[in-house]
């Protein structure tokens, strides 16, 4: 086997780079192809451009070959190639058990890629190679590009477990012999049409080969029982594909010519039909070897149920929206009933103690009413701690200033709402007894995000709230406080949310006083 060398190892060892090594030992990790491209090749943007949209296109000529693929790529004195895509199938063995991508190789080791490269056509070798006892084939294909060669694909195909191919796979090999003919030709990928690869059709869901009619030639196990799903009663092929689909799709009036046209394979595009309780999405890829179009490939696959559970989270979230604006509405009916009892009290301390709930139920409104405008149980913290801080604000209207620093960032619902009636607690906590009847002063909320211990799947929200008030009396300890504010505070942080609860002087010679909150969060991106 040839020997290679690998981009931007540390030492060179008889002609051999040692793949690169972290201090603690774990492998590096294996260069981007942008890197690759820009560092060692003369390649322009648009060119290495036109190599990202070869390279999430081609699972499908791997899986078609039954074969590895390895994008080599001239340097840029023109006396080496460098390694900077590497693709496994998902139809067969693999004959590159280890990462090729960052090797480099002379000019002249392998002539397959030098053919390739300075002919600009499809090299075949009549003799496998050996490699660990593993014969493989090697043929080389052009990448071409407005009529210059970028680079070349190293096609490997293990033959270890060769046999008589069946129907199948003898169309996976033509199919993947017109897709090679068309990347040295330049006319694939397309361009115009790029696909997402992870949400579109794979080879092995299910192939459809069509002629330069749209008549099936073969159609996949897989492919055929998706029509099936669809309603077909009989063999697929010999029919035209176009007319077929269109027939057991629904239709409103006139049979949609735009899908027979596309169901044929006429044009790169991707759809979904839906007919007789099932969905079926299609991707056609027209097939022009040498320039005209011979037929045409069809992926598809079955994703019924897919789509089922689709619609089915689709109405969980609208219900579960729903629920929340419903229970925003009764909870700020219930806020409107107190409020109206507090006012026909003649009692003092009883109208201040329902004007207290009143702010506690409106807290947490608020914050359904943030959860039924979303469509997941996460809320942006930051906009219901300002309405909070406005809502208790009113108890002693411009003679305190409130304001919030920092950001509190995503929280889950289960933070969110015992966080918002903490928030509330501690704000009227300081506006009720910093600050005496008609004196100014000023309340500032602070949020700060952070990592928690070692595990980044876990994060912290210290929270701190000062006032510049006259500070705790003689002897106040907030563990043991015995008002109803601070009881809720300490057991919804420590008892709900885990967190830590302390109140304590502002350090230095000013006054007032300090409450810190630590509470672990989930860190969302």
């Amino acid at each position: 086997m040839p020997v290679h060398s690998r981009v931007g190892t540390p030492a060179l060892r008889h002609g051999r780079r040692a793949p690169p090594v972290h201090p603690a030992g774990t492998l590096a990790l294996v260069p981007s192809m942008n890197d690759l491209v820009r560092q060692h090749t003369a390649l322009g943007e648009s060119d290495l451009e036109w190599l990202h949209l070869l390279v999430s296109e081609w699972q499908l000529l791997s899986d078609l070959s039954f074969a590895d693929l390895v994008l080599w790529v001239p340097t840029r004195d023109g006396t080496r190639y460098v390694s900077v895509a590497q693709m496994r199938p998902n139809t067969g063995p693999t004959s590159y058990q280890d990462d090729m991508v960052g090797h480099l190789v002379p000019r002249g080791r392998r002539p397959l890629l030098d053919a390739a490269l300075d002919e600009g056509r499809i090299v075949r070798e009549g003799d496998p190679e050996w490699r660990e006892e593993v014969p493989v084939r090697v043929e080389s294909i052009p990448v071409r590009r407005e009529g210059r060669v970028l680079g070349v694909i190293a096609r490997n195909t293990n033959l270890l477990t060769v046999r008589t191919p069946s129907r199948l796979e003898l169309t996976y090999l033509q199919s993947a012999s017109d897709l090679a003919q068309m990347i040295a030709a330049g006319s694939f990928p397309f361009p115009a049409e790029q696909v997402d690869m992870d949400a579109s059709p794979r080879v092995g869901d299910g192939l459809i080969r069509l002629d330069a009619d749209g008549l099936v030639q073969y159609a996949s196990p897989n492919a055929l029982s998706a029509y099936h799903r669809l309603g077909l009663a009989s063999d697929l092929v010999g029919h035209h594909l176009g007319q077929v689909t269109a027939e057991l799709a629904p239709s409103r009036g006139p049979v949609d010519e735009a899908l027979v046209k596309l169901a044929s394979g006429y044009a790169p595009r991707e759809t979904e039909v839906e007919g007789n309780g099932g969905v079926i999405q299609l991707r056609a890829i027209p097939l022009k070897p040498k320039g005209t179009r011979i037929g045409s490939l069809v992926l598809l696959r079955d994703v019924t149920e897919l789509r089922r559970r689709e619609r089915e989270l689709i109405t969980k979230d609208a219900t579960i929206r729903e629920i929340h604006h419903r229970v925003k509405n009764n909870l700020q009916t219930v806020a409107a009933l107190l409020r109206l009892q507090a006012r026909r009290m003649d009692s003092v301390g009883g109208r201040e103690a329902l004007n207290e709930a009143v702010r506690r139920v409106g807290s947490i409104a608020i914050v359904h009413e943030t959860l039924s405008q979303n469509l997941d149980e996460r809320v942006e913290f930051d906009e219901i701690a300002d309405r909070v801080i406005a809502m208790v604000a009113e108890i002693s209207p411009g003679k305190v200033e409130c304001r919030r620093t920092g950001r509190f960032g995503v929280l889950d619902a289960e933070v969110a709402t015992p966080l918002s009636m903490v928030l509330t607690e501690v704000l009227q906590n300081a506006l009720e007894h910093a600050f005496p009847a008609g004196e100014r002063g000023s309340v500032e909320v602070s949020a700060v995000r952070g990592e928690r211990r070692a595990d980044a799947s876990a994060a912290r929200l210290l929270i701190t709230v000062q006032d510049d008030g006259r500070g705790l009396p003689e002897g106040f300890d907030a563990h043991r406080a015995g008002n109803l504010g601070l009881q809720i505070v300490r057991t919804l942080v420590e008892g709900e949310l885990g967190g830590t609860f302390d109140m304590l002087p502002v350090p230095g010679p000013e006054s007032g006083t300090r409450v810190v909150l630590d509470i672990p969060v989930r860190a969302h991106k």
